[in-house]
């Protein structure tokens, strides 16, 4: 029994030698009171804890940026450059929170970092109008890969719509790449918008030629393309004297994919009904007249 207790004893004596004392709140007060250089330990605490704060806001805010950025742009490169941008955004702001907090004065870096943006935007002003651009398109959405478009006097399909270039594939199969800034700026027609597109084109006859011949014979070149939309009809209309013919006018709709299939054969079948009909089509010409020698009368 007295064995017992002596070994009891000592277990106990060996535990709480080996059990680390709690601190209390003195201890604690004590060790927030220390100071690193002219940063007390508590300064330093509350930076770290304001720090973390920053990060977590900031990660919070990328993630619901990023998906509102994904439902509108599907380009990677896009998605990259405006997440970088909010990043380095939300890295400045953390500064300026955390620079304010340990009372440093935060003019001189404002006005510091505001020259050098100055500085950069300025050695890169066509790039960053460029982008500018290609964000204005980006959330305009007046056309989307696939489209036929005109920008001014060019024409062609986009084939790939980025950052800084829009890529246009012409009809004579040239790749043209054009800046975001001209096309953000531009005129910009979108046929493929719409399902159906209306065919004008302009032809000039002779004054010898009666009116109703000339336009049955048109009439006749546009029932060669059965494929135009008859709701409204195809029409035929005298549009213009001019000096040495009359102009027509031929109003066709046909659905957006088949314009240009319906633009050159309607061409060609209009000159082999003029053809057939003996009408005189317009051309330049000169009359000439020769005056003879008075003595010669």
């Amino acid at each position: 029994m007295y064995y017992n207790n002596i070994i009891i004893s000592t277990e106990r004596k060996i535990w709480s030698s080996q059990t680390p004392p709690i601190m209390n709140t003195d201890t604690i007060s004590q060790i927030l009171e220390l100071s690193i250089g002219s940063l007390s330990v508590e300064k330093l605490f509350y930076i770290l804890l304001l720090t973390l704060l920053c990060y977590i806001v900031s990660k919070i805010l990328l993630k619901i940026f990023k998906k509102i950025i994904q439902r509108f742009s599907p380009d990677r490169s896009i998605q990259v450059f405006l997440n970088n941008g909010l990043k380095i955004l939300l890295i400045f702001i953390s500064i300026i929170i955390i620079t304010e907090y340990l009372g440093i004065p935060t003019t001189s870096l404002v006005a510091l970092l505001s020259v050098a943006s100055l500085a950069i935007s300025l050695s890169v002003q066509g790039l960053l109008s460029n982008v500018a651009g290609g964000l204005t398109i980006l959330f305009t959405r007046p056309f989307a890969v696939g489209d036929y478009i005109e920008l001014d006097s060019l024409s062609g399909k986009v084939t790939q719509t980025g950052l800084i270039y829009t890529q246009l594939l012409t009809p004579e199969n040239k790749t043209v790449f054009l800046p975001n800034s001209q096309v953000a700026e531009g005129r910009i027609i979108n046929y493929t918008s719409q399902t159906q597109r209306r065919i004008e084109i302009f032809v000039g006859a002779s004054y010898n030629a009666p009116v109703e011949d000339v336009k049955e014979a048109l009439h006749e070149a546009i029932r060669s393309f059965p494929d135009l939309i008859q709701e409204p009809l195809p029409a035929v209309h005298v549009r213009n004297y001019q000096d040495s013919s009359i102009q027509y006018v031929i109003h066709a709709w046909v659905p957006t994919e088949l314009y240009w299939d319906a633009y050159y054969i309607l061409m060609e079948e209009i000159k082999k009904s003029f053809d057939r009909h003996h009408i005189a089509m317009d051309y330049p010409h000169m009359n000439i007249h020769m005056i003879g020698d008075e003595n010669n009368g």
